[in-house]
C-alpha cells in the first residue's frame, strides 16, 4: 500500500512521495510474483503425473479391446477353416491304404497317372479312387482304371477303360494314431479283353496303422481270390505292404515302402516304392514319386504323380 500525504505538501515533495509510492508498489507486486512461481512449479509437477495417468487411463481402457480384437480375429478364421471343411485323407500313392476313414460326408478324389515298363510290357494308366465316409466307423470305396494303354511284345497296343473296384471298409480308432481297418473288396470286370481278367475277384485286406513319434506306418496283409488264372496257377494271391510316412515340415512329406504279392504257379512280386508329396493347402495333396521292382514278376520301373481333394461336402 502507497503512503498518503496532506495535499498541503510542497509540489517537489510531493512528487518525490509519488516516485516512493511507484517503487514501494513495484517491489510488492515482484515478491508476490517470486511467491507465486514456487506455487507455479508445484502445482505443474502435480498436474503432469495427473496428466499422464488420464493418458494411462485412457490406455489401459483402450487394451481390453485388443483381446477382444483378437478374440475376434481367431474366431473368424476359425469359421473361415469351418466353412473351408476338413482336410483331405490321402490314400494314394503307396499300395498300403490306411485304416483310418476320411472325414465323414466329405466325398474325395484321388486321380492319378501310372506309367509302368518291364519284360518289354509298356503299360500306362489313369487310376482314381472316389472316398466317402459314413461317419468315424464305416465308409466306402470306389475306384479303378479310368483309361488303360497297353502294348506287349508282338502284340497290338490296347486302350479302354480298366476294371472297377468296391471296397467296404470298417476303422477302429484306437487314438494316440493308431488304428486297426478291415477292407472287403469286389471287382467288378469292366475292362474289355487284354486290359482285364474278365472276371470278378474279391479281397479281403487287413490294415494296422500307428505313429511312431513323428513316423507314420500303414501295414497291410490281404488275400483275394482270382476269378480268372491261366493254367497251372494257383486262385488265391496272398499280399503284403508295409509303408512309413515322414512329414518335413508342414507342407512337404516324404514316403517309403516295401509291397509284394505271393501266387502258387506264378513268380513272387517285390518292389521299394519312394514317393514326396505337398500340400499347398490342408484340403488337396499332390504326389509324384517311382516304384522298382526288386524281382523278375514285378515292372522294372513305375513312376507315378497324383492329386487329392475334397469334391462335395454331402452332409
Amino acid at each position: 500500500m502507497g503512503l498518503r500525504l496532506p495535499m498541503v505538501l510542497p509540489s517537489g515533495l510531493w512528487a518525490a512521495t509519488r516516485r516512493l509510492d511507484r517503487l514501494a508498489a513495484g517491489a510488492l507486486l515482484g515478491a508476490a510474483m517470486a511467491m507465486a512461481a514456487p506455487a507455479a512449479a508445484q502445482s505443474g509437477a502435480r498436474g503432469a503425473p495427473a496428466e499422464s495417468t488420464a493418458s494411462a487411463n485412457s490406455a489401459s481402457q483402450a487394451d481390453p479391446a485388443s483381446p477382444a480384437d483378437s478374440a475376434d480375429s481367431a474366431d473368424s478364421a476359425d469359421s473361415a477353416d469351418s466353412a473351408a471343411g476338413p482336410p483331405v485323407l490321402p490314400y494314394r500313392p503307396s499300395v498300403s491304404s490306411p485304416a483310418q476313414l476320411p472325414a465323414p460326408g466329405q466325398l474325395e478324389l484321388e486321380l492319378g497317372g501310372l506309367a509302368s515298363c518291364g519284360g518289354g510290357e509298356r503299360r500306362a494308366s489313369l487310376p482314381y479312387t472316389l472316398k466317402l465316409a459314413f461317419n468315424e466307423e464305416w465308409g466306402v470305396l470306389l475306384g479303378g482304371e479310368a483309361w488303360v494303354s497297353d502294348r506287349e511284345p508282338g502284340a497290338p497296343r490296347l486302350r479302354g477303360a480298366g476294371d472297377t473296384l468296391l471296397v467296404l471298409k470298417r476303422a477302429w480308432n484306437m487314438g494316440e494314431g493308431s488304428a486297426l481297418g478291415l477292407e472287403l473288396g469286389a471287382k467288378v470286370p469292366t475292362a474289355r479283353d487284354g486290359i482285364g481278367s474278365g472276371r470278378a475277384d474279391y479281397s479281403a485286406n487287413g490294415i494296422v496303422s500307428r505313429d511312431f513319434g513323428s513316423v507314420h506306418m500303414d501295414a497291410n496283409l490281404n488275400l483275394t481270390r482270382l476269378g480268372g488264372t491261366e493254367p497251372g496257377m494257383g486262385r488265391m494271391q496272398t499280399g503284403a505292404s508295409a509303408s512309413f510316412s515322414l512329414p518335413l515340415d508342414g507342407k512337404w512329406g516324404v514316403t517309403a515302402e516295401l509291397a509284394g504279392t505271393r501266387r502258387s504257379g506264378a513268380g513272387r512280386s517285390a518292389q521299394l516304392l519312394l514317393a514326396a508329396a505337398y500340400s499347398p493347402d490342408p484340403r488337396m495333396t499332390i504326389d509324384f514319386g517311382l516304384a522298382r521292382g526288386l524281382t523278375g514278376a514285378a515292372p522294372d520301373w513305375q513312376f507315378f504323380s497324383g492329386i487329392v481333394l475334397p469334391l462335395a461336402k454331402i452332409w
